[in-house]
């Protein structure tokens, strides 16, 4: 609910921004100015977006502008700003929002080109892999070097790569899958890995390749085009909650499927039957995906092995149930631009946003250059003993050797002492590079990295000014939601005696249409149609009906039941809905019998039917009154001869 609220509060922009031009001040709260540029901005930026013709008029828009600045004046007089978690919310949102600043714009567009290039096959390879540290002794890493060296030579000598892998990988499930690891396309491996599987020719063996991991070689056996995106519809019956009514589910599937091969609708079938509700009313159509986009593959190996439009598959059972598959139209790949924002989402959190992050710091380091002091640094590194190859070193309890500037960052200054503090919070990965210094001269490079990039993350609000003006709107957007939450969503679920007060005094405002306790059978032919009117007027079960009417290896006959509002589509057109047995009603190609059980009038719901639409709406009416409250509370000033500018200037 929070994402949502403040997603519409940010597309609107009822935020102030920084103020640059010319500005009189257009209002005060409690002697807090805002100022006409503001005003005048964000009315401009919102005009093409609100619907609401209301909030188009200056005089209301300037009404909304007024309550928006008193419930945020509200909020800080309460002191939510100093909630934890609202801190921390914020704090969460500025690490996110800073992704888009933290990267190299040069960089990034090559990654997502070569992403998308790649994105366009699917690579089937299999790999061996030999475990080494990423911190390895140069020993240990050559050792493991060695050792995949000589098992790709026994590879090029004609030995099997499978079973090389089966007796060497140490990949756990190699022993089981011979090193085979299917098809994968870009972004699905670690990066260094996708690169030597795409660059490696198909029936070829890569030359080593170091990750993360330890050291591998791929063979790649197939490459193939990516098979795009997919649309279809589907007849969906859940799996049974008891493993005993399993036999039940699969009955009902395997009989809409004969109904089908009998020519009858799918798209009638799947309004009448499919226990998809998000589908169902649209004769089981689904929003086009592609491959891993949906949580079943099952249910995508089915759907894009169709290959003829309109073609059905037979039915199958996903971990959710049971489904029938009709192929609507299959899509090509997405072009580069379609695909862009969703690639440098998925570069920023790859192993490639290292090349984005070193690329970023190396012109860190020209925009902020750092003169060491090296007699600050010798001392630091004297201080460092080799027993943080254990993790047990600790900093001298005598820092005054240290506390020297170390280097300065304009304005910051860095101490030896803080380069002491990183070394300590990092010598649990400390490698085995000897002796000491050699160590701590790696870790420098490191920490004046940490230090250039934390500078300039923690000075964007000074480097970018729209940076700033987005954070603004988060705090006051997150201040908003906090205050809305306090003083009126929550006190609309929990002040019974007001929604109760507020339910019946607009009761005729939630209304049920009339409703209809229904059995429905259906047939696409009139004689079996007619035996069903038959045995329904002698008050013969549908189950019955069923029974007797459908042979073993075909469905003449199928029911639905339950109760439906007037103009719900499962109710068949032009039916005389009282209760009885209706006449026969044909609707399209089928013919159907309605037996209607009983007969619920239009009326009022009840407050506990009603109950989601009339707390929005007493929410609404609270909050109506409340911002009544608050310019009580808070002494507003409009400076009217102001605003009347103003008014001319949007005008114009």
């Amino acid at each position: 609910m929070k994402q949502l609220f403040l997603g519409v509060l940010l597309s609107l922009n009822l935020i102030s921004y920084a103020q640059k031009n010319t500005k009189e001040v257009l209002f005060t709260v409690d002697n807090t100015p805002y100022y006409t540029d503001e005003f005048s901005r964000v009315y401009n930026k919102n005009l093409d977006l609100v619907k609401d013709e209301s909030q188009k008029d200056l005089n209301q828009y300037l009404e909304l502008f007024v309550g928006y600045k008193l419930k945020i004046n509200k909020a800080n007089k309460l002191g939510l700003q100093n909630g934890e978690n609202y801190k921390n919310e914020l704090k969460t949102y500025r690490t996110q929002l800073s992704k888009n600043y933290l990267s190299d714009s040069k960089v990034t567009k090559e990654l997502v080109e070569e992403g998308y290039n790649r994105s366009l096959k699917e690579v089937k390879a299999s790999h061996i892999l030999i475990t080494v540290e990423e911190n390895a002794s140069p020993e240990d890493t050559l050792a493991a070097y060695n050792k995949i060296k000589d098992i790709r030579e026994r590879v090029a000598k004609g030995e099997d790569f499978g079973t090389l892998a089966q007796q060497f990988s140490q990949d756990p499930s190699a022993k089981e899958n011979k090193g085979n690891l299917g098809y994968f396309s870009a972004f699905r491996m670690i990066y260094p890995f996708e690169s030597a599987a795409y660059k490696t020719p198909v029936g070829k063996v890569s030359n080593p390749v170091r990750t993360r991991f330890g050291y591998h070689i791929i063979k790649v056996e197939d490459i193939r085009d990516n098979r795009g995106e997919v649309s279809v519809a589907h007849i969906m019956v859940l799996n049974p909650e008891k493993p005993e009514d399993a036999p039940t589910a699969k009955t009902k599937i395997d009989d809409i499927y004969k109904k089908l091969n009998q020519g009858e609708s799918f798209e009638s079938l799947a309004k009448q039957f499919s226990e998809d509700k998000s589908s169902s009313s649209k004769g089981g159509e689904l929003n086009r995906f592609g491959s891993g986009q949906l949580s079943s593959e099952e249910f995508e190996n089915i759907a894009f092995g169709l290959t003829t439009k309109g073609q059905i598959s037979e039915p199958f059972q996903s971990k959710y149930g049971w489904h029938i598959v009709k192929l609507l139209e299959k899509f090509s790949m997405k072009t580069l631009e379609e695909m862009k924002s969703e690639l440098e989402n998925k570069v920023s959190k790859d192993d490639r946003s290292r090349l984005i992050t070193n690329s970023l710091t190396e012109k860190l380091k020209v925009k902020y250059p750092i003169k060491l002091d090296k007699k600050v640094y010798a001392n630091a590194v004297k201080a460092v003993t080799d027993s943080v190859y254990t993790s047990k070193w600790d900093l001298p309890k005598e820092t005054k050797l240290y506390d020297g500037k170390l280097f300065a960052i304009k304005e910051k200054t860095v101490t030896g002492t803080d380069f002491l503090n990183f070394i300590k919070i990092n010598q649990k990965s400390a490698s085995k590079i000897k002796p000491v210094s050699k160590w701590v001269d790696n870790v420098y490079g490191k920490f004046v990295d940490d230090q250039l990039n934390a500078y300039y993350n923690n000075n964007l609000e000074n480097e970018f000014p729209d940076f700033a003006n987005v954070m603004e709107e988060y705090r006051d957007g997150l201040l908003l939601f906090d205050l809305m939450d306090k003083e009126i969503w929550e006190k609309s679920k929990t002040d019974t005696v007001g929604l109760n007060a507020f339910y019946e005094a607009r009761k005729n405002n939630y209304m049920w249409k009339n409703r209809y306790d229904v059995v429905i059978i259906s047939s696409t032919k009139m004689d079996f149609i007619k035996k069903a009117h038959k045995l329904a007027k002698a008050n013969v079960s549908a189950d019955k009906i069923k029974e007797q009417l459908n042979p073993k290896d075909k469905v003449e006959v199928m029911s639905n039941a339950g109760v439906f509002e007037e103009g719900n589509d499962a109710l068949p057109k032009n039916v005389k809905l009282e209760e009885g047995v209706s006449e026969i009603i044909q609707d399209g190609e089928h013919y159907f019998v309605v037996k209607v059980n009983k007969v619920l009038p239009a009326g009022p719901k009840t407050l506990e039917e009603c109950k989601g639409k009339a707390i929005n709406d007493y929410q609404q009416y609270l909050e109506q009154n409340w911002v009544g409250e608050l310019k009580k509370e808070f002494a507003v000033k409009v400076n009217k001869d102001v605003f009347e500018k103003v008014k001319q200037q949007l005008k114009k």
